[in-house]
This record gives structure tokens, sequence and C-alpha cells, in this order.
């Protein structure tokens, strides 16, 4: 069984303390997100788990926990996303300069093959155009070079769920989305300038979930949760089929996804598992570290 902490929220970030309780009890539960009344135990022995996969934008709260997982024998990477956007977008931000400390500091931890650089999602705006993304991308790049071997791309998904949220964003804040996904000339243009740098970095480069075939750029289709990386880390002989609970364009295999919706207070408002702010908020404050349910 594999792992993943979390799609849904950011668990190194957020919720470590309640993580490590569950890790020692040996089990958590989750609740089914669209039957709330159904909760499935899912044990985190050892014997149970082949590998765990991380999603976080800053795992400094975690890092004291991981020589605990290691001497445990838990095997785990990182997708950690790194991206810089205007507060329009991300209400609770650090300084781009601590965003990559903060990365380096875990690639110094636990290798750089182990953390997969997401810079995800691309929002194309009026606000954050080309020369925005090719400057703050050239910018972390050159500062990860050495400290990641992967680096992931997607472009904003508009969700039913996050509609509302963008609707009110352009009509409050004058900002106006496009949507690269109707789009391909510009999503290509954009991908090969990427591509290209990256490469120059010494990355390689990969999308997520995505209908472009950007392989004349070098970029081929990833797969988040992969079989391939973790075989390769850990010396395993995963044979795992492709997870159908996830988008059909999605390639990651099968994996338990560990967390909770609307539990995630950074703000982002394009984000798909916090489509209720308030109840975001709410949710984070009435946490409690021993429930075996993150929420």
């Amino acid at each position: 069984m594999i792992i993943s902490a979390s799609r849904r929220t950011d668990i190194p970030a957020f919720y470590p303390v309640w993580f490590m309780n569950r890790i020692r009890e040996g089990f958590l539960h989750i609740r089914n997100p669209f039957s709330p009344n159904r909760i499935d135990r899912v044990s985190l022995k050892p014997a149970n788990v082949d590998a765990m996969v991380f999603w976080t934008r800053n795992a400094e709260p975690l890092i004291p926990y991981l020589d605990d997982l290691d001497q445990i024998g838990y095997r785990y990477y990182f997708q950690y996303t790194l991206v810089h956007y205007p507060r329009v977008f991300e209400r609770s931000t650090v300084s781009l300069s601590r965003k990559i400390d903060r990365f380096r500091r875990l690639s110094h931890w636990v290798g750089r093959d182990r953390v997969v650089w997401r810079y995800d999602p691309i929002i194309l705006s009026n606000v954050t155009d080309e020369r925005y993304h090719w400057n703050h991308f050239k910018k972390i790049a050159e500062a990860l070079r050495g400290f990641t071997h992967r680096c992931v791309i997607s472009f904003l998904d508009i969700y039913r769920k996050t509609r509302g949220i963008l609707d009110r964003l352009e009509r409050d804040e004058d900002v106006r989305l496009i949507d690269i996904h109707h789009n391909e000339p510009k999503a290509r243009e954009i991908s090969g300038l990427l591509g290209e740098f990256a490469r120059d970095c010494g990355f390689e480069i990969v999308t997520c979930a995505e209908a472009f075939d950007l392989e004349h750029f070098g970029i081929h289709h990833g797969k988040c949760i992969d079989d391939r990386l973790l075989n390769r880390l850990f010396q395993l002989e995963l044979s795992v089929r492709k997870d159908k609970g996830q988008r059909k364009l999605c390639r990651c295999i099968e994996s338990k996804d560990i967390g909770a919706y609307d539990t995630c207070p950074y703000g982002c408002i394009y984000c798909y598992a916090n489509a209720r702010p308030e109840l975001t908020q709410k949710n984070f404050q009435n946490h409690q570290t021993t429930s075996p349910l993150l929420g």
C-alpha cells in the first residue's frame, strides 16, 4: 500500500504532530469525502506500508520527525510545491528566498532524489503573464540546481467547486484569468521556455495530468505517485495499476490518501481542496492531534 499524505491538505506543514501520533498508534481513520458517515480504518504499520508520498509547500515542521520515520523503516519522498504568487492568489505566503531555503534544507536532509519540485499550478493572468512565470521559474530553478532532479509542471484547472471563488476574484480584484487549456499554442510557448531552462539546470521536467503533447520540448507525461521512482529509490518491485480514483489524465499509481478536504489554512484561492475558507479555518482550529481522524 502507498500512503499519499496528502493531495487534500498539507500534512507536513500543519499536521505533523497528528501524523506522528498516528504513526505511533499504527493506524488512522479516513472519512469518505462523498459519504461523510463512512469511516475507514487504515493501517500504518510498516509491514503494511510500501512507501509514503508527502505533498507539501513547507516540510519544516515535519523535519524533526524524519529520523523517527527512518528508524522505524518507512520509505518516502516529497512532492514539494514551490511557486511564488501575489497575495491576490495566495493569502498566506512568505518570501521567495525563505521558500527556497526551506526546500534546500529538506533536500540536504533526505537527498535530492527524494524531493520533487512542483511548479504547479501555472496560473496565466493579467498579473501573472508569461514574463512573470519566466522570471520566477528561472530564479527558482537556478536556486534549486543540485537540490532536485525532477520538476513537475501543470496548468491551472478551474474546477466547479472553485469557479465561484475565481469569478469573484475576477470581479472584485480586476484579475483576468486565461484558461490555458483552450489555448494550446500559449501552453506550448510557455512549456518550451520552462523546459529549456529546467534542462539547463539539470532537471528532468514532466507534466501532471496534462493532455498537451510536449515531447518536442523534452517534457514527458509524469506520475506524481510514481512506481518507477519508488522502485529505483528503495529497490522495490512494485507493480501497481493506475489509480482509478484520480482524474482521467492522471497517471499516478494506486494509493491511499489520508488527508481531509477543507483543512489546509494556506488560503490559496485556486485550490480545489479548500473551497470553503470559513469551514477550513474552523476545522483547523478545532483539530485534535490525538484523534484518529484528521477532519
